[in-house]
């Protein structure tokens, strides 16, 4: 990945991030805890791919996701008008699973030291 590419990507993931948490008003997305983890754009800087984290059940994070997708070309309207971009990247939205499994392995391991050390118990 260029410098450019990467760095277009970053300011696309924090743009995003703000626009989703500030304004974007979509019942499904309502309470919704999720996370732009990162952006992927082509080497056109045609097509962006959106990994979302999202922390709550399939059917939740499959409706955020719909919201999210749903509402891409507002989202890509609000990036041209912010990043003054000719043409905004056209957005897809897919799940990034990191940050589910990162709480359920830090769970696992604060399980195995309680169970290692049973002397320490309040």
């Amino acid at each position: 990945m260029s410098r450019r590419t990467s760095r277009v990507s970053e300011l696309l993931r924090e743009e995003i991030s703000d626009l989703v948490q500030r304004d974007l008003k979509d019942p499904r997305l309502e309470g919704a805890l999720l996370s732009i983890t990162e952006v992927e754009v082509s080497a056109d800087f045609r097509v962006a791919a959106v990994f979302v984290s999202h922390l709550g059940t399939v059917e939740e994070r499959e409706d955020a996701l719909a919201g999210l997708q749903s509402a891409s070309s507002w989202l890509e309207r609000e990036l041209r008008r912010r990043l003054r971009m000719r043409r905004p990247p056209s957005l897809t939205f897919q799940f990034d699973p990191s940050i589910a499994r990162g709480a359920r392995l830090a769970s696992t391991i604060a399980e195995l030291a309680r169970d290692r050390d049973p002397g320490d118990e309040s």
